[in-house]
């Protein structure tokens, strides 16, 4: 019996054909085979929002070696990935391949190891057309609004732009803290710390709290001054002092967007970057013979859940008491909770085996493949260990009824610590240990330093925190938290500075006009609940119709009435330029055409004055119109006087009866180099299409060549040397022994 099994990715291929053996063949679909036509909006929203599919073009020779392989085979198992874009895609490769449902099984792995695979095989199943309709709904949501958002976007703002369901709420949270930053208003307060000394001459920090346990903030020096006054020249005995221990415990395993997070903030990967290589880690590396060859390192990296599989627990429990001992090991098994609103198709994100310690398969890994397998490895073995515990003292001072607070914290137990420790965007303080005080110690002050301060502005968002925050507010799926933020950085609704994203004006100006129209759409709440709805149509409890229906009553509205007063707020919306029409006097507003953006004057179509830009929005000076210069030189077509005529690419001379005659000639010029042909000089000439050289013996000998003559001579045969644009020498000689053979 022959099997066919398709999957998404080649890069499995290898893995899998390893694990099925003889009898199996595995093919690749290299992602999607069928989807909305580019040209067309592809979806009959009269007639219960139908899709109209077509093959991808792209794809039509390996359409047609898909359906060959599917027909010859006697059973074809659809092993794409295991989620809803997965299952749109075996969908829609049963149309591609055309074969009896019978012939059909659908099965998924969780991770490329043996023991999954052969699982999975075992398991076949329909296709979940739940599944399917959520990933449709997604699709034709986000069709509707870029093929119905765009042109308004085009005509009101500039063309070239384009807009999306979720990119754009994304967009928006970026613009607000943008706006948040622009608007703060730094407000003084003032930080008193205290430098002291105990009896046996240990010295520590503390830091005015205010008094009889109340917290005071200190707004101006008037505040400041007196704490310091009151206290520089008083006593400082320690009035309270309490010990406690405080247990750290380790954070779950991976999900899609808290890997990514973490890549961000310790590896400084880019999303885009840690998920391709997230997918290499899953779909296999080669660890040589005496590993078993290639095998998936990790499980399914689109994932939200945090559940791990009793198998995988165990396994890494063994790790932990034969590598750590069993202090490092907790009693039971720690189990971690899965938001509510989580998918949870897929377990977390987890080294398929264990045993494969990270430096023990270094060798066999690239170096970005090396830092992110690490990472993971150690945060799943990390989520399995005995918590951290700190030793932790609070101590209270008095002087002159004035409270100083100092703290101080130090390792008890490193716990799981002492492989991972999770990382955050806020900056950590340094906490310091402080010396055994008591209750009556008496204490030498050694400074007291009162320092102005002034209340910071909210940080932009980095990749890392971006992310966390459209987690939270309900908007990130695994499947499109990466693509969401490399849109709008692409798009250039935000632009990437350092390692924070800011707003960039066309973002500011896009997000606004969304604000005033499509107030749903740019909404945080709305989008998150349409998210919800994409999860409910997964689980069965709601229709594709039902959903797309609801959103279409709305947004259609929302459209009618922008297209109804796109008129009114004529370049309110426009990207700006300090760049003054030299015609009308108005400052000109950016636009964009077939080759690029230009100035526009906003006066159009009264005043239709452009101005040319550059790749930096600088202004390129127009060009001074040159006349035509008179020659002696006849035309040889008509018996007319050529001219000589400057050019973008040079000078070169045309009939003066031009357009009743067209002809033209090149400009010559000595270009101090003969011809490898026939020893004549080469000269420079100049025609409409550019500057090149040619042979001075033409028609006779026909030599000609847009790379520059060179004073360098052939090492093989002596000849000039041409220089090719990137620098490189070359030799034109055909008859050269360094060009023998080379066709």
């Amino acid at each position: 019996m022959s099997n066919l099994v398709i999957i998404e990715s080649p890069g499995k291929t290898k893995a899998l054909e390893n694990y099925l053996g003889k009898g199996y063949k595995v093919v690749a679909s290299i992602g999607h085979v069928r989807d909305l036509p580019k040209s067309a909006l592809g979806v009959d929203i009269e007639n219960g929002f139908a899709a109209k599919y077509v093959n991808i073009r792209e794809k039509t020779d390996l359409c047609t070696m898909l359906r060959s392989e599917a027909r010859k085979a006697d059973v074809v198992y659809l092993a794409t990935d295991p989620d809803r874009e997965g299952e749109a895609i075996s969908w829609h490769l049963l149309s591609v391949i055309d074969v009896p449902e019978s012939k059909i099984r659908r099965v998924t792995f969780n991770e490329i190891t043996k023991n999954a695979v052969r699982a999975g095989m075992a398991s076949p199943r329909g296709i979940d057309m739940d599944l399917v309709n959520s990933q449709q709904t997604r699709r034709i949501l986000d069709r509707i609004v870029g093929y119905k958002l765009s042109p308004f976007l085009w005509r009101t703002i500039r063309s070239g732009l384009s807009a999306g369901r979720v990119q754009s709420v994304a967009a928006r949270i970026v613009v607000d803290r943008e706006n948040e930053i622009r608007s703060f208003v730094p407000e003084e307060y003032w930080k008193i710390e205290a430098r002291l000394k105990t009896g046996d001459g240990k010295t520590f920090t503390a830091h005015y709290f205010g008094r009889g346990g109340e917290k005071e903030d200190l707004h101006d020096r008037e505040a400041a001054q007196k704490v310091y006054d009151a206290t520089v020249n008083s006593p400082f005995t320690v009035s309270s002092v309490k010990k406690s221990t405080k247990t750290r415990s380790p954070q779950p395993p991976f999900t899609t967007s808290t890997m990514l997070q973490d890549a961000s903030r310790k590896l400084n990967f880019q999303s885009s970057k840690t998920m391709k290589v997230a997918q290499e880690l899953y779909e296999g590396v080669d660890l040589g013979p005496e590993r078993g060859g290639s095998q998936g390192l990790i499980t399914y990296m689109r994932t939200d859940s945090v559940r791990i599989s009793d198998e995988a627990v165990a396994a890494v429990r063994a790790l932990i008491g034969r590598e750590y001992g069993d202090k490092y090991l907790p009693g039971k098994p720690r189990t971690f909770r899965t938001k509510a609103s989580a998918q949870d198709a897929h377990e977390a994100i987890r080294p398929s085996h264990v045993e494969n310690r990270p430096d023990d398969i270094k060798g066999y890994l690239t170096p970005d493949q090396y830092k992110l397998y690490k990472l993971i490895w150690e945060r799943f073995v990390a989520c399995q260990m005995e918590a951290a515990t700190f030793d932790v003292v609070n101590a209270v001072i008095d002087s002159a009824g004035y409270e100083y607070h100092a703290s101080g914290s130090t390792p008890k137990f490193r716990g799981y610590l002492a492989l991972y420790e999770e990382s955050t965007d806020a900056a950590k303080e340094k906490e310091e240990k402080l010396p055994p005080l008591a209750k009556g110690d008496a204490l030498t002050l050694l400074k007291l330093s009162p320092e102005q301060k002034f209340t910071e502005p909210p940080p932009r968002y980095t990749e890392a925190s971006l992310m966390k925050y459209l987690e939270e507010q309900g908007i990130g799926r695994p499947s499109t938290i990466t693509p969401t933020i490399t849109t709008i950085i692409s798009r250039g609704y935000v632009s990437r500075e350092g390692k924070t994203l800011a707003a960039t004006e066309l973002g500011e100006l896009t997000v606004a006009l969304m604000k005033d129209n499509f107030p749903d759409i740019i909404d945080i709440r709305f989008t998150a609940g349409m998210e919800n709805k994409l999860d409910d149509i997964a689980s069965g409890k709601a229709t594709m119709e039902k959903v797309l229906g609801g959103f279409w009553v709305t947004f259609s509205e929302d459209l009618k009435k922008a297209e109804q007063k796109a008129g009114e707020h004529k370049g309110e919306y426009a990207e700006h330029t300090d760049i003054v029409c030299d015609k009308c006097g108005a400052k000109m507003i950016v636009k964009s055409g077939r080759f690029g953006k230009f100035a526009a004057c906003p006066n159009y179509p009264e005043c239709k004055n452009t101005v040319k830009l550059d790749k930096e929005g600088r202004p390129v000076a127009k060009r001074e119109k040159q006349e035509p210069e008179k020659t002696d030189i006849v035309c040889d077509k008509c018996g007319g006087a050529m001219v000589l005529r400057h050019g973008r690419y040079g000078d070169f001379y045309s009939c003066s009866n031009f357009p009743r005659c067209r002809n033209t000639k090149p400009v010559e010029s000595a270009a101090d180099a003969v011809c490898p042909d026939c020893g004549r000089p080469v000269v420079k000439k100049y025609s409409k299409k550019g500057q090149f050289y040619a042979c001075t013996g033409y028609p006779e000998c026909k030599f000609s060549t847009s790379c520059k003559p060179s004073d360098k001579k052939c090492p093989a045969c002596g000849k000039n040397m041409f220089e090719k644009k990137n620098g490189a020498l070359m030799c034109l000689y055909k008859e050269c022994p360094s060009n023998k053979g080379k066709g």
